[in-house]
């Protein structure tokens, strides 16, 4: 997918369980966010999962929606449909990138 000069590209820190394999892999979770500049639509996410299966299946849950206004829905949709031991990890990392963005868009220092 080719990223055009309307969009941002944000990443969203957190940790998972101690016992989950990500955080024995990597150390630590992350999420990085594509996001349209206009319409503040997501058109693209990746985390650092260890299955590509679940890249895919994150994508089903963010892609199309705002990043500023929709966390009530996304959070509903990750605690229905996400059932693997990273999902407070992934909410949290979601979190730490809508700040980042809402940051950015106010005007605000990003703390990266």
């Amino acid at each position: 997918m080719k990223y055009t000069t309307d969009t941002t590209y944000i990443v969203g820190n957190s940790k998972s369980q101690q016992n989950n394999p990500i955080t024995h892999v990597y150390g630590a979770f992350f999420m990085g966010f594509v996001v349209n500049s206009q319409t503040e639509e997501i058109i693209d996410v990746e985390c650092n999962s260890i299955l590509p299966l679940t890249n895919e299946f994150i994508k089903t849950i963010f892609i199309g929606k705002s990043i500023r206004h929709d966390y009530e829905q996304i959070r509903a949709e990750v605690e229905k449909r996400y059932l693997g031991s990273s999902q407070r990890a992934v909410l949290v990392a979601f979190k730490d990138a809508q700040k980042k963005y809402v940051d950015f868009k106010s005007g605000k220092e990003v703390q990266l």
